[in-house]
């Protein structure tokens, strides 16, 4: 459950950046698939990865893997 909500995080976090998922996955170093993956819930992120999403993201690790928030 938790990762559902990263992942959806993640796609929210993105949208309201209005950034493509080509355009984060190069900001964050990354193939446009992995990001595809990760919104659709098909892979789950590692460590390395939600680090490069949240500073493409403009935001911290912790900040990016708070779900308190997120509703499923």
């Amino acid at each position: 459950m938790i990762n559902e909500k990263i992942c959806k995080k993640i796609k929210l976090e993105r949208l309201k950046k209005d950034l493509s998922q080509e355009e984060l996955a190069f900001q964050a170093g990354v193939n446009k698939n992995t990001i595809w993956k990760i919104e659709t819930g098909q892979v789950s992120p590692n460590v390395k990865t939600l680090e490069k999403i949240a500073h493409a993201l403009g935001m911290e690790f912790s900040e990016l893997t708070d779900v308190s928030k997120v509703d499923l």
